[in-house]
């Protein structure tokens, strides 16, 4: 599988400049970061979490960190758990299982985005393979995504 061809799409139509990087075969963001010798704080990983209400929502954070779920709750105005990959699945047709790029919008999945990412130029993350990274600058994604800055983590 290659770069998700509505990634791809949404990037192009946006006129976004990006770069397309393809690495040796990763599960996670960190294993990324390593791959890709760069700093996990760049690294954008995508959290799935089901709110109480039984919707979804994406957290967007850098790879280093871990969702803490009372930030989430303080965000959403609702209690959430990770999404296990089989209630997801489905939702992401176009992309490899876990490797989902953080365009939600794509998705109507709405989109949080730990507020320490907005701290880099530059965030990379998986383009719907576990093959192939999408580098691009914080700002572009921030006015396509139209993400919410939060606190997700409790790392600062």
């Amino acid at each position: 599988m290659t770069v998700s061809a509505r990634a791809k799409k949404f990037l192009d139509e946006n006129h976004v400049k990006y770069e397309v990087r393809s690495h040796d075969k990763t599960f996670t963001a960190q294993g990324l970061a390593s791959t890709e010798h760069i700093s996990g704080k760049e690294v954008a990983k995508v959290v799935l979490l089901k709110l109480s209400g039984g919707s979804y929502v994406m957290a967007v954070m850098p790879a280093h960190q871990l969702v803490d779920m009372d930030h989430v709750r303080k965000v959403s105005g609702e209690s959430a758990t990770l999404a296990d990959e089989s209630e997801f699945q489905a939702l992401f047709p176009d992309c490899e299982i876990g490797a989902m790029s953080p365009f939600g919008n794509l998705y109507n999945i709405p989109v949080y985005a730990d507020e320490a990412l907005a701290k880099d130029e530059e965030i990379e993350f998986n383009a719907g393979t576990h093959t192939e990274a999408i580098r691009m600058k914080f700002a572009d994604f921030e006015r396509l995504v139209r993400p919410k800055i939060c606190k997700l983590s409790a790392v600062t």
